[in-house]
């Protein structure tokens, strides 16, 4: 099941993109950090908004008759 919209996921992909360069950049492994919203990004599926509930995906309405 998604709980990231499409929004938000391009969100995460320029951090997870931004992070993963500052750590080659820096020489730090910090910047692995990045692959987390790289990976949530790719995937739809954030566990963390799982947690608390939280969907950014736009919620489909049935059709009207």
């Amino acid at each position: 099941m998604r709980n990231v919209g499409t929004i938000d996921r391009i969100l995460r992909i320029i951090v997870g993109i931004a992070l993963l360069a500052w750590g080659v950049w820096a020489h730090n492994w910090w910047g692995a950090l990045g692959l987390i919203p790289l990976l949530t990004a790719l995937i739809g599926f954030c566990p963390l908004y799982a947690i608390l509930h939280i969907n950014t995906c736009p919620t489909k309405r049935p059709p009207e008759s």
